[in-house]
């Protein structure tokens, strides 16, 4: 079967695959639920024609904050379909950051759940509105999905360039920063990724990221592309992921290192039975990769091993490594850049760099965003020629894969995920016994980063715990991810010349 290459849009794909496959499985789920790519396509047809009865037409913005279900992938796409402006809003957030996105969005709609895994989202919704002079309609799809008749569908979109996705990152600034992406951009990443990974009909993927996450369309690209189908999981719980993936006879998991390390701790257990029988690779990005890891799940659970990617919100597929690469490269690089993908490093200095010596990753190419919801951030976010400043450090090699050595930009990467230290510094400081804080990321095998404040107390309080911190984080609606997992009081910061906050030395000093 040859792939599917040249559609203009998302839709035109999703329609293009249900022709090509309509009785070949596309999603299972937990619940032993699965759908065909051809009953998708029109399960996604009758949701637009509910959309558009509800008055969401071509041109609207729409938010919604979803775990990855079958139906939330059935609501991207019938959006898709109607050629509606979409802002995936992932389950992590709460009030603070989901406020923010539909404020900034002016989203007519808020699709969302009720209880999932011990959080009331309707009361998040319903405490993210409340201050909106323009409050989006909040519409619980536990209740089902709004359908209608295809028939009144208005004629599909046309255009790929059309800014239709807004993704929110935490970056180097306090405010979370809005990522506008067109159909075309997200399938580059995809097909780029496709084809780094060999995917073919014959796999059998796994979704166990959240699906509002860049990576969600962008692998859904990878499986209309190919046709093949994925496990969808709610949420990652290696005792409920094993078993599915196995039955359904998975050929591709990952997510991030933390994955990769919970797999061979289970595989550990019982050495002698592969927990993962028809294993092809294990594929993520997101943090870093200990080079030793690839050689534990080669050998250990069998498998290409770990075929590790780069990418960020901005530009979902950066490079990604293959399962044709040595084993060498592999283990410690993040692979070869992707297909379309033009990658620069420049030296601090402004220089382009040489093979193999460090400086920024920068890129170019069809996968790149096309600015932000704040076109004040545009003109520092890419360089004179075109090519986007990732604030990441790393080394382009001589047989041309990309090894991350650093960052330039404030931001943790926690299981992937980017924090602002900024915007938790900030909210920090208005506890009553904080004084001055510097929050920090510190090395931590599971997470990549786990998040330290460290604190200069105010005058004459009673010494701030941990707990202290969680629940007032809590309290205020921070997102659990960004809450510290680690405090250290200390007398005085250390400090350049300038009076900024030397955190490298911080970061030496706490890492132990």
């Amino acid at each position: 079967m040859e792939p599917i290459r040249g559609t203009e849009t998302i839709w035109d794909l999703v329609a293009a695959r249900a022709v090509a496959s309509p009785n070949q499985p596309m999603l299972f789920d937990q619940s032993g639920r699965s759908v065909t790519f051809g009953a998708f396509k029109d399960l996604c047809e009758r949701v637009a024609a509910g959309l558009l009865a509800e008055g969401i037409t071509q041109g609207a913005t729409v938010s919604w904050q979803l775990p990855t279900r079958i139906d939330a992938v059935v609501l991207s796409m019938a959006l898709a379909r109607l050629g509606v402006i979409q802002n995936p809003i992932l389950h992590l957030y709460r009030e603070r950051e989901v406020g923010f996105a539909l404020r900034q969005t002016g989203s007519s709609h808020f699709f969302t759940v009720g209880n999932f895994r011990g959080t009331d989202f309707l009361e998040v919704a319903a405490k993210a509105t409340a201050a909106l002079d323009d409050k989006p309609r909040i519409i619980n799809i536990d209740l089902g999905l709004i359908e209608g008749d295809p028939a009144t569908l208005p004629a599909p979109p046309t255009s790929g360039t059309t800014v239709r996705w807004i993704y929110y990152t935490s970056g180097s600034t306090a405010d979370p920063k809005g990522v506008q992406h067109t159909d075309q951009t997200l399938m580059a990443g995809g097909w780029g990724l496709a084809k780094a990974l060999d995917m073919s009909p014959s796999d059998v993927g796994s979704i166990a990221f959240p699906y509002a996450h860049i990576g969600g369309p962008d692998y859904l690209v990878t499986m209309l592309t190919w046709g093949f189908p994925a496990v969808l999981l709610e949420a990652f719980v290696l005792d409920d992921a094993l078993p599915l993936f196995r039955e359904r006879n998975a050929t591709m998991v990952g997510g991030a290192s933390a994955f990769y390390i919970a797999y061979l701790a289970e595989q550990r257990k019982n050495p002698g039975t592969p927990i993962l029988p028809t294993l092809r690779l294990m594929s993520g990005g997101g943090s870093a990769k200990p080079p030793e890891l690839h050689f534990e799940v080669r050998d250990e659970i069998g498998g290409r091993g770990v075929v590790h990617g780069y990418g960020m919100t901005e530009v979902p597929m950066i490079a990604n490594g293959s399962p044709h690469d040595t084993d060498e490269q592999l283990a410690n690089t993040d692979g070869a850049p992707i297909d379309g993908a033009e990658v620069r490093i420049v030296t601090l200095d402004g220089r382009v760099a040489a093979p193999d010596e460090e400086g920024e990753i920068r890129v170019k190419g069809p996968m790149v965003f096309v600015g932000y919801t704040d076109p004040s951030l545009n003109a520092d976010a890419f360089d004179d020629n075109g090519y986007f400043k990732t604030g990441d450090l790393g080394k382009l090699r001589s047989d041309g894969h990309l090894t991350i050595t650093g960052r330039l930009k404030d931001i943790i990467v926690r299981k992937g995920e980017n924090i602002s230290a900024t915007e938790v510094e900030n909210f920090l400081y208005t506890h009553p016994k904080v004084a001055e804080v510097a929050v920090i990321g510190l090395p931590d095998a599971e997470r990549g980063e786990r998040v330290c404040a460290v604190v200069c107390l105010a005058d004459g309080v009673e010494p701030l715990t941990l707990d202290e911190v969680r629940a007032f984080c809590q309290q205020g609606g921070l997102m659990i991810q960004k809450t510290p997992e680690q405090i250290e009081i200390v007398d005085e910061m250390p400090r350049a010349g300038t009076g900024k906050i030397v955190k490298r030395t911080l970061q030496e000093r706490f890492s132990g």
